[in-house]
């Protein structure tokens, strides 16, 4: 198998310079000094300074005609703090930091260090005599892992992206239409003939914006980016929050792939994973000989399924630290939104835990008051420093409010996953067809709470891993059977309430599951059938953005009506998706393998309906079965005072319809 896909598949991107270090902005970055006031200090002391990356770290100044870096570092508990680097030989005590005031920051000038410099923090405790070399937990470039250091660097960038910002409020509202392409950028297309190596950011970007402007997606969600020590966490196990990683270039390069999607109107989310962080020695762990960023009672700062630390909330500077990430990445980068990663963890107390292994909050429950604080905090932050974005709640309970305002009481999000559907949705996809009749309430119980919060129906990459199996392989029966089914999964995710979210491969449809190590099966573009699954997608997407009726009230109980819920018997719904002007569209699906001939649908408008999209079609891999691209009502209503429509019903299938040639007041 071979990464690269066919010409004719995939159409050759615009030949682009890669952005070296050696050609990168940080060799044309005027040094400017960094300040950091007394009034800094305590924002900083108190929790509510969100901007701490234009403050600590390492930032290139001149200090009386010399040029050099300033380097700040908070580590409260330390005894002596020093700068080690390929500047000085990495000689410890060499360049020593200075306390600044009660603070818990050490600072100092080090003269002739220059851009891309390499570094770390020597730290020698006042406990135990425990000493450390600790990279900078706000360095904006890393040492290539498996190197810890982190390196100087500048974020200069010559941003072409502001039709984009101008227009990314109205892109980003929950009346907008937001479909997503999740992407793990270390696997999304390798170079089998170098080695089976990734791209780098600059090699992706014109390949993913062409990739996605064929799809159709409105956004992409990448994996998490901020340097990590093991590839195969895929992100999750941070220990650099203000870094993007340097397998795949520096960080103007990663700035080079966000600019050009915004440039061709394709929005960037990332994961973003507040929740915990991995115990490397060089990370925040342990960081100045005391429990700094983490609890020091492992009931609460020990994570034991991710074997990972949990962020101390409660402290001021902890909160700072935190919140100043998610601005960075909103500002700095132009990033559009954060999907925050596992918010059930930090809500509640006992998460993952038996009794006796959690500690209860101050009114003996067990929710976890400094992170629901915390999480509040952070959103109203983000929204706040750029206006227009979102936020992301992953979270797997029924909390209530999670994507509520907090001024009634909510957490602030945006946004949330709807877990519930897709575990629910895969599970009955999974079952035979002979046996859905008798779980044909997993597909009608999410009406019940599909407005209470602002949902995103993902199909993630949580889904394709372990064992799972891919999308397409959950499916049963055989190979047409699968596709057919894969079809109809992805009609349906269209066609309810909600935003949209697939991971990278299931416009493939590929057999594989998920590998972080491997390419995506780029040849099964070439099979067509497969290419049958893609065209489907694309076309979803441009109904579901060009159709007011499929996105508008995504988040309104208004915007859904049920036709028929409760034919359980042969495994059909229908329902009507509406806007607040303009026509209704029609869905129907068949969860089953047989056609169903002249099946009876109460429709609102009388006259001709529009088959605007069949899943069965041919062009998708189908079987062809349909009602020739239209149907005509009859004044014969099953209940009421309705229309009908007498309908084919293609196998495994489902069928958009929409009427032509009626009034407004029919749509009402």
């Amino acid at each position: 198998m071979t990464s690269k896909t066919p010409k004719e598949a995939r159409p050759e991107a615009e030949p682009i310079k890669p952005r070296t270090e050696a050609t990168s902005n940080l060799q044309k970055t005027t040094p400017s000094t960094s300040t950091l006031s007394e009034d800094d200090l305590y924002l900083f002391n108190e929790g509510s300074h969100f901007r701490l990356f234009d403050h600590l770290g390492a930032h290139r100044a001149s200090v009386d005609g010399a040029r050099g870096v300033v380097f700040r570092v908070w580590a409260p508990d330390a005894r002596e703090v020093s700068v080690i680097g390929d500047f000085n030989n990495w000689k410890k005590a060499e360049a020593l930091l200075h306390p600044r005031g009660s603070s818990g920051i050490w600072e100092g000038f080090v003269a002739g260090v220059e851009g891309g410099a390499y570094y770390k923090y020597h730290i020698e405790s006042r406990h135990n005599g425990y000493a450390v070399d600790k990279a900078d937990p706000f360095a904006f470039y890393c040492e290539k892992p498996p190197g810890r250091a982190s390196r100087v660097w500048d974020l200069q960038y010559d941003w072409q992206d502001q039709k984009w910002l101008e227009q990314r409020e109205q892109r980003n509202r929950l009346s907008a239409p937001i479909s997503i392409y999740e992407v793990h950028i270390g696997s999304w297309q390798r170079k089998a003939q170098e080695g089976n190596r990734s791209l780098s950011y600059c090699e992706m970007a014109p390949l993913l914006r062409d990739h996605v402007l064929r799809l159709g997606f409105t956004h992409v969600e990448f994996l998490p980016i901020m340097e990590h020590p093991f590839y195969g966490s895929w992100g999750y196990q941070t220990t650099a929050y203000f870094a993007p990683t340097s397998r795949y270039g520096t960080p103007q390069d990663f700035m080079f792939l966000v600019d050009t999607l915004h440039q061709a109107g394709i929005g960037v989310f990332l994961d973003w994973v507040p929740s915990h962080f991995p115990s490397d020695e060089h990370g925040l762990a342990y960081f100045d000989g005391s429990h700094l960023f983490e609890h020091s009672d492992r009931r609460q700062g020990f994570h034991p399924d991710w074997n990972t630390y949990i962020f101390n909330y409660s402290r001021h500077e902890v909160r700072s630290f935190l919140i100043s990430s998610a601005v960075f990445w909103l500002s700095k980068y132009h990033i559009d939104g954060l999907r925050v990663d596992a918010v059930a963890s930090m809500l509640y107390l006992d998460y993952s835990r038996r009794e006796g292994e959690w500690i209860p909050n101050a009114y003996g429950g067990r929710e976890n008051l400094e992170a629901i604080a915390f999480l509040r905090r952070l959103n109203q932050e983000a929204y706040r420093a750029a206006p227009g974005v979102q936020t992301i709640a992953e979270e797997s309970t029924a909390w209530p409010m999670v994507s509520r305002p907090t001024y009634v009481g909510g957490l602030g999000f945006g946004l949330k996953w709807d877990m519930g559907w897709m575990h629910d949705t895969l599970d009955y996809m999974g079952k035979d067809p002979v046996f859905r009749k008798f779980h044909h309430n997993q597909l009608s119980f999410r009406s019940l709470y599909a407005s209470h919060e602002n949902f995103i129906l993902a199909l993630s990459h949580d889904e394709v891993v372990y064992g799972k199996g891919s999308l397409a392989e959950k499916m049963p029966g055989d190979k047409w059977r699968k596709l057919a089914n894969l079809r109809l999964l992805y009609s349906y995710m269209f066609a309810l309430p909600g935003k949209k979210l697939l991971f990278m491969g299931g416009e493939l449809a590929q057999w594989n599951e998920w590998d972080h190590e491997s390419s995506l099966q780029w040849r099964l573009e070439r099979e067509p059938d497969h290419a049958g699954i893609a065209r489907l997608l694309a076309d979803l997407n441009r109904l579901y953005r060009g159709e007011p009726a499929l996105h508008e009230c995504d988040h309104d109980a208004s915007g859904f009506e049920w036709v028929d819920a409760n034919d359980a018997e042969q495994s059909c719904l229908s329902f009507l998706r509406k806007a607040s002007d303009g026509a209704p569209i029609l869905v129907v699906l068949n969860f089953t393998p047989v056609p169903r001939y002249a099946y009876c649908v109460d429709v609102p408008v009388a006259g001709i309906w529009k088959e605007i999209i069949n899943s069965d079609a041919t062009e998708y891999g189908g079987s062809g079965v349909g009602n020739s691209g239209r149907a005509e009502s009859t004044p014969v209503a099953l209940r009421g005072p309705r229309q009908s429509l007498h309908l084919t019903l293609p196998p495994l299938g489902a069928l958009f319809l929409k009427p032509i040639n009626a009034t407004a007041e029919d749509h009402a």
